[in-house]
């Protein structure tokens, strides 16, 4: 009777085993197969040896205050004061609070004659108001970032804009176009794309009158020429999320939403697409009403 029992209580322990070691193998298996690296959502700017980040919606804004610095006729330098400030006040986000009355991108106060809190929240209005001012410091252009950002906003804590020079100047680079290739978002997949006419629209803001039309197949073209061309490519990549952009074609190179790498974006790859000057975006489907 004991051997009889020694045996049945050994066949049970190999059984157990072995459904323990299946079970374990199907479910190694099956994590396996269902495992997919989360994307680093966001975008990277590259000047030289040195890359920054910022998210999704602080690049947008960054892009549209990039933007309206050329789109008036200022360099690039002043939209690198612009962005360190905007980093220091708000981190590049339009809030609608702050310290007192503060409000906005660069927290302009109306009790300073900023404006109203309804235009100090308006991205535009609030960003040339910071520019406006800045026109009007002389020699802004060869100041240090910091001193420039502390006229303009009188903080109380006047070298705070320093700490965000590196990365406002890596961006502004970019933004302006003054870095080919200098922009990378890696992006979720697009859940539907804006109709042509809402991206001609939304580039016009920021990119100013720029040549633009719908194209076919769900396209947007902008007519950048050599100036603008890289400052419209990165342009609507920086604002690629909001707009279901899916694909960019500049210069025989192309971003791809869907190409992907161990988590991030590969980045502007070579193409056979042509096009001196042009600017190319393919939008995902709209979504259906």
């Amino acid at each position: 009777m004991r051997r009889k029992a020694t045996f049945a209580w050994l066949t049970v322990v190999v059984v157990v085993a072995g459904l323990i070691v299946g079970g374990g193998a199907w479910l190694l298996n099956s994590v396996r197969g269902a495992f997919v690296p989360s994307l680093a959502v966001g975008c990277t700017a590259t000047v030289g040896e040195s890359s920054y980040w910022l998210a999704v919606d602080q690049s947008e804004n960054a892009a549209l205050i990039s933007g309206l610095a050329i789109q008036r006729g200022m360099p690039a330098r002043a939209a690198s004061i612009a962005l360190a400030t905007a980093l220091q006040e708000s981190k590049l986000r339009n809030i609608d609070y702050g310290d007192l009355d503060s409000v906005g991108l660069f927290q302009q106060r109306p009790s300073q004659d900023w404006g109203t809190v309804a235009q100090i929240m308006d991205p535009v209005y609030s960003a040339n108001a910071f520019y406006d001012v800045l026109a009007q410091v002389p020699d802004y252009v060869n100041l240090p970032i910091n001193d420039a950002a502390q006229i303009v906003q009188r903080s109380g804590f006047p070298h705070a804009y320093a700490q965000h020079e590196p990365l406002s100047r890596a961006f502004a680079s970019a933004l302006t176009g003054q870095t080919p290739q200098g922009l990378n978002c890696t992006l979720p997949p697009a859940a539907a794309g804006s109709h042509p006419e809402t991206v001609i629209a939304t580039a016009q803001v920021a990119l100013g009158q720029l040549p633009m039309h719908a194209g076919e197949s769900n396209t947007v073209v902008i007519d950048a020429g050599d100036a603008f061309g890289w400052m419209a490519a990165h342009w609507a990549l920086a604002n690629a999320q909001s707009l279901g952009i899916v694909q960019i074609d500049y210069e025989g190179l192309r971003w791809n939403r869907a190409a992907t790498q161990d988590g991030e974006n590969l980045g502007w790859q070579p193409t056979d697409a042509a096009g001196t000057g042009i600017v190319t975006l393919t939008l995902a489907p709209p979504a259906v009403a």
